[in-house]
């Protein structure tokens, strides 16, 4: 996927980070997965900016996005999607999460209530420990060497090519190859490994994830929540999906047929008609400093109804 829209730039504590805003509209924030970058919502983009402002953009150590050595945790992913839509004159936002940025977009839902609207996670991380061995594969060491090697010019071409290849087959066990070999072409960039690399290991370790939200998926209770998942999802198992519903009971959990791990890509309408629909139908949160400390303090035992001061 080349990408289809004007990617500005802005530098945010020194280091530049790459973007895409179209639309108008109320905002929705857009985060993509491990080793992907803004294009991987490109199939959507130009629906949703319809009726909403978009914002696409490449994480830290992700496409056009520096790459430096920083901090690539889930916090410091969510601490960087705060500033940049500060900067951006962007007070509150429905935030979209797929993959790994689905980790990212529950840590900033937790980290600034005040700023999130709704949370839509697609495919995500944080909902249990199974994970794709390729995934846990980058935590090995060697990882970086080995990639180095396999993307040497000659190597990198067949490799992709042959990725692209199966991917046009189609089927189950290779409808996600495309994306595959954008991500393995990618690698070509040792700060693209080295940025990765950091990235998995923050998240995963050789069992598996190590990030999850079941400790504090009450906090759902005041705050809109839907689950996107894929039916056939090789890399995250879909029947994470499925204890969504005990974690956290009030939330929209849509799963979609003859889909892979990007069900925004595999079926674009389908997707934005759950995500316009999940919009449509739902308040957007009101913060309560109030309501927030009771939940912390009672866990889910606190009643829905807000409580006390707005924040």
């Amino acid at each position: 996927m080349t990408g289809r829209y004007d990617v500005q730039h802005v530098t945010i504590h020194g280091h530049r980070r790459a973007f895409v805003r179209t639309g108008t509209g109320p905002a929705v924030l857009l985060l993509h997965g491990l080793a992907c970058d803004h294009t991987t919502w490109d199939a959507v983009v130009e629906r949703l900016s319809r009726r909403h402002t978009v914002i696409a953009p490449d994480l830290l150590g992700g496409g056009q996005s520096d790459k430096p050595r920083a901090d690539y945790s889930v916090g410091g992913y969510a601490n960087g999607m705060r500033d940049l839509l500060t900067v951006l004159g962007i007070d509150r936002a429905t935030v979209v999460g797929h993959s790994f940025g689905g980790g990212v977009a529950m840590q900033f839902a937790y980290q600034f209530p005040e700023r999130t609207e709704r949370l839509m996670i697609v495919a995500s991380g944080g909902l249990g420990p199974e994970v794709h061995p390729g995934i846990r594969a980058i935590t090995i060491p060697g990882f970086h060497e080995l990639m180095g090697v396999l993307t040497l010019p000659g190597l990198r071409h067949l490799g992709v090519a042959g990725l692209r290849a199966l991917a046009a087959v189609g089927g189950k066990q290779t409808r996600d190859f495309g994306e595959a070999a954008r991500i393995f072409d990618s690698f070509k960039d040792p700060d693209a490994r080295h940025a990765t690399r950091h990235v998995v290991r923050a998240v995963v370790d050789w069992k598996g994830q190590i990030v999850t939200m079941a400790d504090r998926a009450y906090l759902t209770e005041a705050m809109p929540l839907a689950v996107v998942w894929g039916d056939d999802d090789r890399v995250i198992p879909v029947r994470h999906a499925d204890s969504v519903s005990a974690l956290a009971p009030g939330a929209w959990v849509e799963v979609i047929p003859d889909s892979g791990h990007f069900p925004h890509q595999d079926h674009p309408e389908r997707f934005c008609q759950v995500l316009e629909e999940f919009v449509r139908t739902t308040e957007p949160a009101a913060y309560s400093r109030a309501r927030f400390r009771a939940l912390l303090r009672n866990g889910a035992s606190v009643p829905v109804e807000p409580v006390g001061e707005a924040g």
